[in-house]
């Protein structure tokens, strides 16, 4: 198992984030392992006592999001840079079991006697939680609420199935897939829920910004059966460069508090190497705590 797992995994933050509950939404981008930048910015504000009251999470951002609202530091990191190479979370056995490229029987199930998951506090009522998924049907965001969802982690899974390499998931007789399909970074949510204070974790830089192909044949070929979900995902790309614009116009009016990656990102959506993953958990963990004062003072500002 040489190289399968990060070699400083044994020195990751832990403990259990506090009670206090600020006023304001948490918006998580997805990005698949890309997401263990997420991590480490999370660990980093429960450290310093930043729980706001509703988490909103598109993918990787949901799978993160629940151990935010559960208040685990470290436990997302450690489930990722540990078993990031068995096969029961990425592989065969996964593919098998879950009809997709991850295996989410083992991250909500066999992973809880090695890193328990507090249901009871991710389930109390003080705090919202919402998985955005993408309804196949109309190729539009939906979105999924713990409360008032029948099974929120089942939107879970479905927000974090990947076009092309993921079945779709079954929610109350109708399909869907990753929530990246038709919003990658759910902000407009939160403006038109009125949140006065609304912060936004990206996942790549500022600056980047996706290629525009003028031709898709992957959507069609797939899901042919499903135009709304293939005009969705032809559109993505596009939608996502206008959202970044629209982000940094709201950063720059003071509308939004933003933490993104200070340095480039070469992670890969599926990246296999683990010194990689662990740096750029890193790369969040330093990102969010030199983030912290500039976000109380946001926090706070009337």
């Amino acid at each position: 198992m040489k190289n399968k797992i990060f070699s400083g995994i044994d020195r990751l933050p832990s403990g259990t984030a506090t009670n206090q509950i600020i006023d304001g939404c948490l918006v998580l981008e997805g990005g698949a392992f890309r997401g263990i930048y997420t991590c480490g910015v999370l660990d980093a504000l429960m450290e310093h006592h930043i729980n706001l009251q509703c988490t909103i999470g598109v993918s990787a951002g949901a799978m993160t999001g629940v151990n935010y609202v559960a208040g685990h530091i470290g436990r997302a990191a450690r489930i990722n840079l540990r078993y990031r190479h068995d096969p029961r979370y990425v592989g065969l056995p996964a593919i098998r079991h879950n009809h997709g490229i991850i295996g989410f029987d083992f991250v909500f199930e066999d992973v809880q006697e090695a890193y328990p998951f507090d249901e009871k506090r991710f389930f109390a009522p003080e705090r919202r939680f919402l998985a955005v998924a993408t309804d196949c049907l109309t190729g539009q965001p939906a979105y999924f609420e713990k409360g008032k969802t029948s099974d929120i982690f089942q939107a879970v899974r479905a927000s974090a199935s990947m076009p092309y390499v993921s079945k779709m998931v079954p929610i109350d007789g109708r399909p869907y897939l990753d929530g990246g399909c038709s919003t990658k970074i759910p902000y407009e949510w939160a403006l038109r829920q009125n949140f006065e204070k609304i912060v936004v974790v990206k996942t790549r830089p500022d600056s980047f910004r996706r290629e525009v192909h003028q031709k898709h044949t992957l959507p069609k070929r797939f899901y042919a059966a499903y135009p709304q979900l293939v005009e969705s995902l032809e559109k993505s790309n596009e939608c996502y460069n206008a959202q970044c614009d629209q982000i940094e116009q709201l950063r720059k009016k003071g509308r939004l508090f933003v933490i993104s990656p200070s340095q480039p990102v070469s992670v890969r959506r599926l990246e296999k190497d683990m010194e990689k993953l662990g740096a750029l958990y890193y790369l969040g963990y330093q990102d969010g705590n030199q983030s912290i004062q500039a976000l109380k003072e946001y926090l706070c500002r009337a």
